[in-house]
């Protein structure tokens, strides 16, 4: 297993100007990160070459690896030339991950507001030729491209494996996010359990959860059916993330970990504390 940092961890110092993404790269260094994850939130990759060499430089320069290329994308409810222009954006998406040097990259697939079984039944084949479409152009750079449980449309497991066995690629596997399945009100110890074998990165993120007739505010938003979530520092939320931990590292996964951290903290002090407990915790699992 090697254990880094999400640069979107880091964004709440990106968005003030306190620090920037090279900032973020000395800062994962510094507190024993061994790779960086690049999501670019605060900076933009596309047609930003000297960007994308000075980033490869510092983190060499720092010892760490680049692990992913994290971005967004929706195929959900487009047809013809709408579908057409979202699929190439995020094959000159794959172009920069080939650029960074990376071997994995996920995009995001779909949002909707309508996130019923029957939707996304109808949207999955649509989404699936996407997938197929654009893991077929990364197998060409070696790049090995991924869907996260992410966006409430595709955040149970059971979608996650729908969509990944219907694109039919050996290189389309999930960025399996331990704490995005609460979005969908699913068990992270259940979910992680089941959707390990498809993964091809992991992330490390943890939840407060309070019940759907709690009154809360700022800081808190509501899963699919109502529970409140907030983020918070990894090991220090509800999530059973010893169990979760000892769930990955029993199924035998050796590949990138990333932290992710959302919470309202100060996000170096999160990041750091973070990472500390995971190392910790995985030193301890047998």
């Amino acid at each position: 297993m090697k254990l880094g940092v999400s640069t979107y961890s880091l964004y709440q110092a990106i968005r003030s100007g306190e620090m920037d993404v090279l900032d973020v790269i000395d800062y994962i260094a510094e507190i024993g990160g061994q790779h960086v994850e690049i999501v670019p939130l605060g900076f933009t990759l596309i047609d930003n070459d000297s960007l994308i060499e000075a980033i490869k430089e510092r983190a060499a320069s720092k010892g760490l690896e680049i692990s992913n290329y994290a971005i967004g994308a929706n195929f959900a409810d487009k047809s013809g030339a709408e579908l057409e222009q979202e699929i190439e954006r995020v094959m000159r998406e794959v172009d920069v991950a080939a650029k960074l040097g990376v071997k994995l990259m996920r995009h995001d697939v779909a949002s909707a507001q309508d996130t019923s079984f029957r939707h996304f039944s109808e949207q999955l084949p649509r989404l699936a030729e996407a997938c197929r479409r654009i893991a077929d152009y990364a197998a060409d750079k070696g790049i090995t491209t991924s869907v996260e449980n992410h966006g409430r449309f595709i955040q149970a497991s059971e979608r996650v494996q729908a969509l990944i066995l219907a694109t039919d690629r050996p290189n389309f596997k999930t960025t399996l996010d331990v704490g995005n399945f609460l979005c969908a009100d699913e068990d992270p110890v259940i979910a992680v359990s089941n959707n390990i074998s498809y993964a091809s990165m992991v992330h490390i993120k943890d939840f407060y959860i309070r019940p759907e007739d709690s009154t809360l505010n700022e800081g808190w938003f509501r899963s699919i059916n109502g529970r409140y979530l907030r983020g918070a520092i990894v090991g220090q939320g509800d999530i059973n993330m010893r169990k979760v931990l000892g769930t990955i590292k029993g199924s035998g996964y050796d590949g990138y970990v990333s932290l992710e951290f959302e919470g309202i903290e100060p996000c170096k002090l999160g990041v750091r504390l973070g990472l500390n407990y995971i190392q910790t915790v995985w030193r301890e699992l047998p």
